[in-house]
């Protein structure tokens, strides 16, 4: 399960050199999981609606190719886990070529708002919102 964004990529995300701040990444990164989250209705809203926070605990990036202003991109988050932690892979990729320019991951655990605490498997209500709409898909 996948979702793809493709984003223009604005001067104001550049450095000197016209080639993206490091940082950024993890910006386009989220656009695509929020995406994602989107296709299943657990999106950020909804995950606080239903009493939980997921804080991002780690994430890599893999810088390959530089990205430059003006530059159309393709960012894809996969979610690779999802039982006791939010894994999601992502990739960058150049819109015109297709050639890969990056990729990285994120994982995400959820924690009960009122108690602040860590939840060691993902909560109900997520899982309840990711099957049934995998299961819409396969139909």
């Amino acid at each position: 399960m996948y979702a793809d964004v493709i984003i223009d990529v604005p001067f104001h995300d550049v450095d000197t050199m016209n080639v993206v701040w490091h940082g950024h990444y993890l910006k386009y990164f989220e656009i695509a999981r929020c995406k994602l989250l989107d296709q299943f209705d657990y999106n950020y809203n909804q995950m606080k609606d239903s009493g939980y926070a997921w804080p991002v605990i780690e994430s890599y990036v893999r810088y390959a190719q530089g990205i430059i202003f003006g530059q159309h991109i393709r960012v894809r988050a996969t979610l690779k886990e999802w039982e006791n932690r939010l894994k999601i892979e992502y990739q960058i990729f150049d819109a015109e070529s297709g050639k890969r320019l990056t990729k990285g991951f994120t994982s995400q655990v959820a924690v009960e708002i009122e108690t602040r605490e860590m939840c060691f498997q993902s909560p109900q209500i997520f899982l309840d919102r990711l099957y049934a709409w995998s299961e819409f898909k396969t139909k």
